[in-house]
């Protein structure tokens, strides 16, 4: 054997070696990632986490003031409520009811967040304007039940047993619209095809995400730098084991394509988590009535805190159109 052929066989073998190292290393990544993603954990575990993953440095100063809010409404003595969703998880929300209400309000918060942390500046302007909300905690999450999310998979059908139990339980006769931001916007706008109760008018969707593979490509291709079609398979047979459900079953432009109430659509242009490319695509494929609302300079979720006024009247806009 000549030291050519000697040579292209060491290559080979350097070249399969490096190989293998780089799909473990894609095997091991995928692991961390699902269970990230998934699985039940203590928020506060993954604070920093998520953090690096937003892509935030630094704690901006709308984030202080969103922060101050979620602990405003947090300290707040609201009803504690539990419904059984359609597998059984127990889920558990806090109604936060309006003197001479105008609507209800179903929240649903996001990613390893909280229902106070979400929606505790826009809060204020809800209850200033006649809602009463119902602040759900997502399952796998909080005091709900469940020990893993599903990236609105699953969380579709909780929101749409919250639907109706507003319309059953304390809308009397008020219209119903659904909100959510990150993950919880994906919710409530995977919900839009669904057999919504006839109370429930619109949606309200901050920042959220296409579909599960898409955000969790984003992240690992731009936060792990490794090409996701390593992981994607691995991924996909990790979320069904734990959901029983493919990553691959919903999108949120399959509901939006047969949405049956109007959406409005917000985010911000310097989100670093969602890319708002995301919500372009969502509101694309929206075949039902539909506004956008882009916030310069808001991070993620943080469209209310950095031009409460233009939220505010797109907002209203929606209720109006809604409710003549």
């Amino acid at each position: 054997m000549n030291n050519f052929t000697k040579n292209i066989i060491a290559a080979g073998g350097i070249a399969a070696a490096g190989a293998a190292l780089v799909g473990a290393f894609a095997m091991f990544a995928t692991e961390k990632l699902m269970t990230l993603a998934l699985n039940r954990q203590d928020t506060k575990k993954y604070d920093k986490t998520k953090g690096k993953l937003s892509g935030s440095k630094k704690v901006s100063e709308a984030k202080m003031r969103s922060r101050e809010d979620g602990e405003k409404l947090a300290s707040l003595e609201l009803r504690d409520v539990a419904i059984e969703s359609f597998d059984g998880t127990m889920l558990v929300g806090h109604w936060y009811p309006c003197e001479n209400a105008k609507r209800v309000i179903v929240a649903m918060h996001g990613w390893r967040s909280t229902w106070y942390n979400n929606f505790g500046s826009v809060s204020e302007f809800w209850h200033e304007n006649g809602c009463s909300v119902l602040f759900a905690e997502q399952r796998g999450q909080g005091e709900s039940g469940g020990d893993y999310m599903s990236f609105g998979i699953l969380e579709r059908y909780d929101c749409l047993e919250w639907a109706r139990w507003a319309e059953n339980e304390v809308a009397n006769g008020l219209p119903i619209y659904l909100a959510g931001v990150s993950m919880g916007a994906s919710t409530v706008m995977m919900a839009s095809c669904l057999e919504l109760p006839e109370s429930v008018k619109g949606i309200v969707a901050d920042c959220g995400f296409t579909a599960p593979h898409d955000i969790w490509e984003r992240v690992v291709e731009d936060k792990f730098h490794i090409p996701y079609e390593l992981c994607r398979r691995r991924a996909d047979k990790i979320c069904r084991n734990k959901i029983n459900e493919s990553a691959k079953a919903y999108s949120c432009k399959d509901a939006l394509a047969a949405a049956k109430v109007p959406v409005l659509f917000i985010h911000g242009t310097d989100d670093k988590f969602v890319p708002i490319a995301m919500t372009y695509e969502n509101y694309k494929a929206c075949a039902a009535p539909k506004r956008l609302l882009v916030v310069p300079g808001a991070e993620h979720g943080m469209s209310y805190v950095v031009d409460s006024e233009k939220y505010v009247e797109a907002t209203k806009t929606l209720w109006a159109e809604c409710e003549k």
